[in-house]
């Protein structure tokens, strides 16, 4: 079926077609993750963050290509997660813009959003890498561009082929994923959706979103699962979407009217639309309130003093010892994310005020982190991912952010530990941006962890169960005693300037075993301080530190 033009209504079946076919095969696009470790969550990462941008779409009838496009990209921002859902989220930001202003698109238009994509998620890289997502969306669009086609379902069908092509090219431009013989799973995932996209389109598909599975191994309960309902103070979780122009300028003086009739209040203003929850007890009045500023949509309340168990169902748990806004403004707080009690309550003893639980194969979206940065009430706020996996989503929502929100880039547990200790209250934010930023390349990080998988990587033969022994995020270790390993990283670690060894073992480790391996070490490294906490992580067996 030929189609010279699409509209709307095409593009939102295209998207919904799309993410189902991410959904359907995003375990596919996991076991292609280069490194054998229990944390290959590219697949779930891309397809969380597009069934964000589907939520957005999935209620809207409407033929303007440019709005579907917007929404679009709105939704994939918000809902970005890891670094391939935040660079997915810039792809359709950039076709967006190519979309903007029109009704609909012909094959000029369509190459021209394709090559807007590649060029915004360039931009959102620091330092692009080459056999990425990124070179199969630019790939794409130069693919896109370059033909002569006027028929969209034939001009994607070439874009598909070529991308595929140069997918199957990945492992000879990078060598990890030559070594592990896979090609990238990022550009995987890009592919499916661009196939989801065209057959949408050439089988004329009208797509309904498939129900999602949860792959996100395993999470702690709620938070308000340990909430009695009698100590509720605002029983009605309110939220929707105000459809508005000056979005940003209106936001702000929405926020300060509920103030003073609710809690939980998170008021984010982007292009048009204006995104409000809220916790109320008078819902009505803050419906008849938006209605001033604009059309509402999915509006949806909850009664949490009898459904408490249920409310804010997501895909992260966060965790919150007491509602900020009733707390006096501070001029620093911090947000740290983890997974485990054991680090959990490390890091809210060493002053931090919000903890995100989540890390490996749960990174928290931007919004997620946007709502832990407006339930804190402070002036300046520090982010610490603890995860380079998160970094970009975190600065993604410090762009956003209305406070001043200041990422320092942890990629490890270990380093955020560091950057909150050296933290002084007396100091300027630069000042102290640059001193926990100097911290942290100071700070040596090793883990503990398990093989998913049979592979070989850098010379070693690894077997499905093997014990690995990972010294900045490299396998240095191959065995089959935790604890063996464990010490081998650290004998790898330590040099000649080291005065610090520190422990964090996982909820699977057995303590008096523990015990006895850190006297172990007490004895064989005796001029050096050793400290071991039980930080109950998952998957990790051991996260170390030498410094």
């Amino acid at each position: 079926m030929e189609r010279f033009k699409i509209d709307g209504h095409d593009l939102r079946n295209m998207i919904i077609n799309a993410s189902n076919n991410l959904e359907e095969k995003k375990e596919f696009v996991n076991s292609l993750n280069v490194f054998p470790v229990p944390d290959g969550d590219t697949g779930t990462n891309m397809s969380m963050t597009f069934r964000s941008a589907v939520e957005e779409i999935e209620d809207v009838n409407s033929a303007s290509i440019s709005e579907i496009a917007k929404k679009v990209a709105r939704g994939a921002l918000m809902g970005a997660r890891g670094n391939s859902g935040v660079i997915l989220s810039q792809i359709f930001r950039g076709i967006a813009k190519g979309f903007e202003g029109k009704d609909s698109a012909d094959a000029i238009d369509f190459a021209n959003s394709l090559e807007e994509g590649a060029n915004h998620a360039y931009k959102a890289v620091m330092r692009p890498t080459e056999g990425t997502i990124l070179t199969i969306v630019r790939a794409a669009g130069e693919s896109a561009v370059s033909s002569n086609e006027t028929d969209i379902v034939e001009l994607l069908n070439k874009v598909c082929k070529h991308s595929e092509i140069v997918l199957n090219k990945t492992p000879e431009m990078l060598p990890a994923l030559k070594e592990a013989k896979v090609v990238d799973a990022g550009g995987m995932g890009l592919l499916i959706i661009l196939k989801g996209m065209y057959n949408a389109l050439k089988e004329n598909i009208q797509a309904e979103r498939i129900e999602y599975t949860q792959s996100l191994g395993e999470t702690n309960k709620p938070a308000q699962a340990t909430i009695k309902s009698e100590d509720i103070k605002y029983g009605y979780c309110t939220e929707f979407f105000i459809n508005t122009q000056s979005a940003m300028e209106k936001s702000l003086d929405f926020k300060n009217f509920l103030e003073p009739i609710g809690d939980s209040i998170i008021v984010v203003g982007v292009d048009d639309i204006i995104k409000v929850h809220v916790h109320t007890n008078n819902p009505g009045d803050v419906l008849s309130q938006a209605l001033k500023l604009g059309e509402l949509s999915k509006i949806k309340i909850d009664n949490m003093r009898e459904e408490h168990r249920k409310i804010l169902e997501l895909e992260y748990a966060t965790t919150k010892e007491e509602t900020s806004s009733e707390k006096d403004v501070q001029e620093c707080a911090f947000i740290a994310v983890t997974m485990g009690e054991g680090l959990r309550n490390i890091f809210k003893d060493l002053g931090v005020d919000f903890v995100i639980e989540g890390g490996q194969t749960m990174n928290p979206s931007t919004q997620d982190i946007l709502e832990a940065v407006n339930n804190i009430n402070a002036k300046n706020i520090f982010i610490l991912p603890n995860n380079k996996n998160i970094i970009m989503a975190a600065q993604q929502a410090a762009e956003i952010a209305e406070k001043n929100v200041v990422v320092i880039p942890t990629k490890t547990i270990p380093q955020g530990i560091t950057a909150v200790t050296v933290f002084n209250i007396d100091g300027t934010i630069e000042d102290n941006t640059n001193a926990m930023n100097s911290a942290i390349s100071t700070v040596s990080t090793g883990s503990v962890t398990y093989a998913v998988r049979d592979t070989e990587m850098d010379g070693k033969v690894i077997k499905e169960g093997n014990v690995l022994g990972l010294v900045e995020g490299k396998i240095n270790e191959v065995g089959k005693d935790i604890y063996n390993v464990c010490e081998n990283i650290i004998s790898n670690m330590v040099s000649e300037d080291s005065e610090l060894i520190t422990i964090f073992y996982g909820k699977d480790c057995d303590e008096e075993k523990v015990e006895e391996f850190a006297q172990e070490l007490e004895e064989k490294y005796s001029d050096i301080d050793i400290q071991c906490y039980s930080g109950k992580q998952p998957l990790y067996y051991f996260i170390v530190s030498v410094e």
